[in-house]
């Protein structure tokens, strides 16, 4: 499966942003759909992770309650929506695609393919 991250930019702090990701190729066996963050000298984070079929999302602590995940199952992207955007979020945002039904969605390890990333940069 190939997957296209796109949507990131420069924003001012409390500014929003939708980031989407398109995959295409083997997208019949997809699971769940999960965004990560990583910014300079910090290890890939979870943000935000949405099961395939039935659409319930998971959404990391740090960002509850701004950052928001979507699907839209005929197009075969996942969107992850970022409001009241802090400084501290400015870092490479990537999505993934799980093939592995039952596994820890917040875990990197539990995801087979990887967009290329987009980078957010939220200015003070």
């Amino acid at each position: 499966v190939q997957l296209q991250a796109s949507g990131g930019g420069l924003v001012q702090a409390g500014g929003s942003l939708r980031l989407s990701c398109a995959a295409s190729g083997r997208t019949f066996s997809t699971y769940a759909m999960g965004w990560f963050r990583q910014s300079p000298g910090k290890e890939r984070e979870f943000v935000a992770a949405i099961a395939w079929v039935g659409g319930k999302s998971y959404i990391a602590e740090s960002v509850k309650g701004r950052f928001s995940i979507s699907r839209d199952k005929a197009k075969n992207t996942a969107y992850l929506q970022m409001n009241s955007l802090k400084p501290d979020d400015t870092a490479v945002y990537y999505c993934a695609q799980n093939r592995q039904p039952g596994t820890d969605y917040e875990a990197h390890v539990a995801y087979d393919s990887w967009g290329q990333g987009t980078l957010v940069t939220v200015s003070s």
